[in-house]
Order: C-alpha cells, then structure tokens, then sequence
C-alpha cells in the first residue's frame, strides 16, 4: 500500500512542487531555488547549463508539463521512496 501511496504522491505533487522551485512556463524565476540550481549547474559545467541535466529536464517539465513517460517514472521513484519510508518505520 506505501509504494502505491508513494507513487501517486509523487505523480500528483509533482505539478505543483516545479512551478513552486521556480521552474515556470516563463522560464526560471528569478531568485527562486530553481534559479540557484541553474548557476550551480553552469558553474559545475564551465559556463553553461547541460542540454539533458537536471536542471534542463525539470525546466522542461515545468515549461510544458510532464509526460506520460515522465509521469511512469515519477510514479516508480515515488513508490520506491514510498516503501523506503514504509520499511523504515
């Protein structure tokens, strides 16, 4: 019951969760925790942001809303954390 509880949790946040770091449709919100990934990122990069990191990844899904193939993986990760929680209690 925990994974499954986990991974719907994860799926439904997940919407809210973005635009809330600061990964917008409009971009990244400036002074947002979205903004400080992003110069972290660049810096750890030499200048410029990867194309397929995770800051790209989530900017895109906060941009254009998540996949189904993205919902299915935010599903699977949220029930492996959901069990985790579960067996550690």
């Amino acid at each position: 019951m925990e994974y499954i509880l986990g991974g719907a949790a994860a799926v439904v946040a997940a919407p809210f969760v973005l635009p809330a770091m600061g990964f917008t449709a409009g971009g990244i919100a400036a002074t947002s925790l979205a903004a400080k990934m992003m110069s972290v990122s660049a810096i750890m990069a030499g200048g410029g942001v990867p194309a397929g990191g995770a800051v790209a990844l989530l900017q895109s899904a906060g941009a254009a809303g998540i996949s189904a193939v993205g919902n299915a993986a935010l599903a699977a990760g949220g029930a492996v954390a959901g069990g985790a929680v579960a067996n550690a209690l």
